[in-house]
């Protein structure tokens, strides 16, 4: 059975103020870490008013100290945004606090729009064109003191320097992060949640390409997708009504925050935008636990997945909240030690 997990985007609702949605964040966090959950990603996005989370490595640090055993990381640091020595140094002293349980998850989009992009990269040296190749090259040479003695930069150390950098991921919707991720040697994860790209052709293409190296002498993929976990199918369906607006919106061109359920009930979908639901519910999963479960397990033997990561947009917290615990059940994952003893005095 491939392990769970849980990406979170801070979503933020109707009538909620980001600063809330942080806060959300941290307590689902809490609650997904005495449920027995793997790791628990936030993201890089900026200027989108459904998404809170600008700034990754903030809001792992304020889980880290929060949480007692699940691993937390970025899904992830949109590199081409930032200088390699920067991403080395935060992430470094991350894992310094929290030794063992950081994952550095590395994306090539920019995580926005273009304006906003360029607002992100204006004062780079380095020419707009894509340079997450160059950029990730740097940030593996800082960790691995790889810069020949006569470059400048083999005299720089980041620090701390007796912190190694977190296990590497590389984030992708197509094949090219899926073929980079194998021919290096490190971690993969899929974005089927908004993915157009096959997932069993990316997954298979990175164990097909996967070489041992110095990061992991074996393959590790994630499949990242979207669920909607509810006691019952028909209060599942009521709560998805929230993601099939939000992802129309979306293609659309419109990122408001996400609506409730009786707003989504009450918009009036033309057929054309229908088509447009219809097609994103193949890469949203809703019902029952034991209903998701049967489809997640399915996709990923079919994709050989390791872990399951789970992004649920959901409006109220409650309900995130309760996805979470029925997935965890459903899945038969282990609660922590701490949680069956805080059980047993209650």
């Amino acid at each position: 059975m491939a392990a769970l997990s849980v990406l979170d985007l801070s979503y933020v609702a109707e009538g909620l103020k980001p600063s809330a949605a942080l806060a959300q964040t941290v307590e689902l966090a809490q609650a997904c870490d005495r449920l027995g959950y793997t790791r628990y990603w936030v993201a890089e996005h900026h200027n989108i008013p459904s998404v809170a989370s600008s700034a990754p490595e903030v809001i792992i640090a304020r889980i880290g100290a929060a949480t007692r055993r699940i691993r937390v990381g970025a899904g992830g640091v949109m590199l081409p945004n930032h200088a390699p020595l920067m991403v080395a140094e935060r992430f470094k002293t991350l894992e310094a606090f929290f030794p063992g349980r950081v994952d550095l998850g590395l994306g090539r989009a920019p995580g926005t729009d273009p304006v906003t992009s360029y607002a992100l990269r204006r004062h780079q040296a380095q020419s707009e064109q894509d340079v997450f190749l160059d950029r990730l090259q740097e940030l593996i040479l800082w960790e691995t003191g790889g810069f020949a003695p006569q470059h400048p930069m083999s005299k720089v150390r980041p620090e701390p320097s007796d912190a190694p950098l977190p296990p590497l991921f590389l984030l992708g919707s197509s094949d090219f992060s899926a073929q980079l991720a194998g021919e290096i040697g490190v971690a993969f994860a899929f974005a089927h949640h908004f993915a157009t790209h096959d997932a069993v052709d990316a997954m298979q293409t990175y164990r097909a390409r996967f070489k041992p190296s110095r990061w992991r002498d074996r393959p590790l993929a994630i499949l990242a997708t979207s669920v909607v976990a509810a006691d019952d199918a028909a209060q599942a369906e009521r709560l998805a009504a929230s993601a099939d607006l939000s992802a129309l919106r979306r293609a659309q061109g419109s990122y408001q925050p996400l609506p409730s359920p009786q707003t989504a009930a009450a918009y009036s979908y033309t057929d054309e935008e229908r088509a447009i639901v219809r097609a994103n519910r193949r890469r949203l999963f809703v019902g029952t636990g034991e209903a998701v479960r049967a489809r997640l397990e399915q996709l990923a033997q079919a994709t050989g997945a390791d872990e399951i990561m789970i992004a649920s947009p959901l409006y109220a917290l409650a309900a995130r909240r309760r996805c979470y615990e029925i997935l965890a059940e459903s899945f038969g994952l282990e609660k922590s030690a701490c949680d069956r003893n805080d059980a047993q005095v209650l």
